[in-house]
């Protein structure tokens, strides 16, 4: 890859610049970039803020121009983000629309949910929540059980999802489920859209170790959505679901990474603020970190030349997704460290963790969300490296 820029991008990078100095001011300044999509503070400030982003077109940078997007190229959507996390500007709200559903679409949809669904999500008008994991379907994806069966032009919908971000804000679900029982359990899959706001799907908050409950549980009794709201084709939605997942481990996560920048030098600010850096450990771990992020931004840029030659996201996004996240695990253990016996104290009203607490109780979660650290070794072992197969059980042998 040629790290230099031409006029043209340069150009591009001083319009964003631009932009975000003019529009980023007052309470979307204060509020800041911290958190990432699974946030929801300052949330109605966010989705303001995401709504002036949609206005101005840099909702769907990459989009192709004729669903509403810019149709920039894949280094305009890397400047855009590194600015944008230069900038501090605040956690978007439309992740899981933009991010994931947006691209599975343009990839697998027919022309009628394109049209259907692009322009809402631009707009940042109609926001989604992603319904995979299930009590017994985490990393094992294929094992989902919500039962979809189809009942005239509708799909009759019945089961339960878990771990469901920012459902109770949702309009819109996007959810794997099963409509072929008898079917192998990877061929009998599909993945389908549906309403949030009917009688049919009950949404119950899962309160977290940082006091917030922006994950839910989500309850289908026969919720419906039309027949035509299978995307990629019936039972054909393993596959395009690993379509999506490929999105989200990839890059959807890569604006997430480069804010790892700033959070880095904060970890590295208060470490010489506090006279801790003269440490010869501390100082060791502090540049350990900093090169972290080092590795992470030339691994995000592998990642994206693998996009530029297939058009798609390939298995090595699991080798990003599995540094980030045990990466940013180490830092918010750090940040632990240099708070001292403070990190277990809440410093006063509203008595709410600070960006180190909150950092480090989140990022638990990390390796364990978008697919665990096993199964991406899983995956970069087999599809990356060529290994064998790992041995799969078989009927009746124990566990």
């Amino acid at each position: 890859m040629d790290f230099r820029f031409n006029q043209g991008e340069e150009g591009f990078r001083e319009e964003v610049r631009t932009w975000l100095g003019e529009h980023l001011r007052g309470e979307y300044a204060a509020l800041g970039g911290g958190g990432g999509p699974a946030d929801e503070r300052g949330w109605d400030v966010r989705l303001a803020w995401e709504k002036e982003l949609g206005q101005a077109g840099w909702i769907g940078l990459g989009w192709p121009k004729e669903y509403g997007g810019r149709g920039a190229s894949i280094v305009e959507q890397g400047i855009f983000n590194e600015e944008y996390a230069r900038a501090n500007a605040p956690a978007r709200t439309s992740f899981f629309g933009e991010g994931l559903l947006g691209p599975t679409l343009i990839a697998f949809g027919s022309e009628e949910q394109k049209q259907r669904f692009l322009p809402g999500i631009l707009r940042a008008e109609e926001l989604w929540c992603q319904g995979f994991s299930e009590p017994d379907a985490g990393s094992d994806l294929a094992n989902v059980k919500t039962r979809a069966t189809l009942d005239g032009d509708e799909w009759v919908v019945t089961g339960q999802k878990v771990w469901t971000t920012l459902a109770h804000h949702a309009h819109w679900i996007f959810a794997v489920c099963r409509t072929d029982p008898d079917a192998p359990k990877h061929k009998g899959l599909s993945f389908l859209l549906l309403p949030m706001k009917q009688p049919g799907i009950e949404v119950k908050p899962l309160k977290q170790l940082t006091g917030s409950a922006e994950f839910n549980e989500v309850f289908f009794d026969e919720a419906r959505t039309s027949a035509d709201l299978v995307v990629g084709g019936v039972n054909n939605g393993w596959k395009v679901a690993m379509g999506t997942l490929g999105f989200e481990r990839g890059t959807a996560f890569l604006s997430m990474q480069l804010r790892f920048d700033n959070e880095c030098q904060s970890v590295i600010d208060y470490a010489q603020k506090h006279d801790l850096a003269r440490d010869p450990l501390v100082r060791q771990k502090l540049a350990d970190a900093w090169i972290g992020v080092q590795i992470m931004k030339y691994n995000g840029l592998r990642t994206l030349t693998k996009l530029l030659a297939t058009g798609s996201p390939g298995p090595e996004a699991s080798t990003s997704k599995l540094y980030w996240s045990a990466w940013h695990q180490r830092l918010g253990e750090l940040e632990m460290e240099l708070m001292g016996p403070w990190s277990e104290v809440l410093a006063g009203a509203p008595y709410e963790p600070d960006d180190f607490q909150t950092t480090f109780l989140a990022s638990r979660a990390e390796t364990i969300y978008t697919g665990s650290s096993e199964i991406q070794r899983n995956i970069i072992g087999e599809q990356v490296l060529g290994l064998p197969r790992e041995p799969r059980p078989t009927e009746g042998t124990p566990r």
